[in-house]
């Protein structure tokens, strides 16, 4: 009698110590999206509230160059599930890694101004590359790239392409207005009143509002930021004559981690909860067609109406011989 009641106490514990074990599921991210004031934690805090058995834990980089050098380095040791905030112009190299596999995510949810059909890599928010600047300041922006690269009584700040994806933004729109023997020209216009390229969005943009600079890169949504946190309404973003480049930001399953929880968050990444998160938080737009708020919903609707320049068939090698020419262009 004894010892059956001891093996039914030992499997009554053992049931409850099963029941509340959870699932860490392990995100590699940029560190503006997991900071404490953005939408990391109440991202984290939705999901873990749906999905009780899992436990997401976030690894934070201090920007998506840095976080794609780390995947890079990792290869197929990676410890992470997920990988969050690599952007559409480094899935070509991140294919190549081999170490993502596709989601089970219902495409069709997703509402973009172009067509998804990439099974791993799922879109998570959007915007439009864009200058910043202060109507209150430049009563007269410039109304096209090259009225901003000609005008040099402009002061600019613009982040490094080659660790930054907003800096990045400025070199595709660069060689897709331009025949490739004028880009070299327009980097050299563009630096003799150019302020500072800085390694990071945070270091241009802080640099800017200290009154650094008239104008700096980022996206059409920053002005959201000021308007809903600081009920500010002097900051613009630029909508140039020529058309503008699409950022979009990507999150992606690692391969043979066998890890359910995964494939929950991807899913609850594109859900009206989360993507309210994101849109308010992490200030972009949302990648399904979900009311959040109305200047988030005029701005998109606006957006995706909006003159986007086609850079699909742009691939990584592509990306290496702007690099390498815009270098060039800055050393001479």
């Amino acid at each position: 009698m004894k010892k059956t009641l001891f093996i039914s106490t030992a499997l009554f514990f053992a049931s409850n110590v099963f029941a509340q074990t959870t699932q860490p599921l392990t995100v590699y991210t940029y560190d503006t999206f997991s900071a404490d004031w953005s939408a990391g934690p109440k991202v984290k805090a939705g999901f873990e509230k749906q999905f009780p058995q899992c436990q997401l834990n976030y690894v934070a980089f201090d920007n998506s160059g840095t976080l794609f050098n780390r995947v890079r380095l990792d290869g197929k040791k990676i410890k992470a599930d997920i990988v969050l905030g690599l952007d559409n112009y480094q899935i070509d190299e991140a294919k190549k890694l081999a170490i993502f596999e596709p989601n089970q995510v219902d495409l069709n949810k997703l509402d973009l101004p172009l067509k998804w059909d990439d099974r791993t890599f799922l879109p998570f928010d959007f915007a439009k590359y864009a200058f910043i600047y202060d109507k209150n300041k430049l009563s007269h922006p410039p109304k096209s790239l090259k009225e901003l690269v000609e005008r040099k009584d402009l002061k600019v700040l613009y982040q490094d392409p080659r660790t930054s994806s907003i800096g990045r933004g400025l070199l595709l729109w660069v060689n897709t207005l331009y025949p490739q023997a004028e880009a070299q020209n327009v980097w050299k216009t563009l630096s003799e009143h150019t302020v500072t390229i800085t390694k990071g969005w945070t270091e241009a943009y802080g640099a800017f509002l200290k009154g650094e600079g008239d104008l700096v890169l980022s996206t059409n949504t920053s002005p959201i930021y000021h308007l809903l946190s600081e009920q500010k309404d002097n900051y613009m973003a630029t909508d140039f004559s020529e058309g503008g480049i699409l950022l979009v930001e990507v999150a992606a399953k690692v391969a043979n981690r066998h890890n359910a929880c995964a494939d929950f968050f991807l899913d609850y990444l594109v859900s009206p909860e989360a993507q309210a998160n994101i849109a308010k938080h992490n200030v972009m737009l949302p990648v399904i067609d979900s009311p959040i708020e109305s200047h988030i919903d005029a701005l998109k609707k606006h957006t995706q109406n909006s003159l986007i320049l086609d850079t699909s068939k742009i691939t990584g090698e592509q990306l290496k011989i702007w690099i390498n020419q815009w270098q060039k262009a800055l050393s001479k």
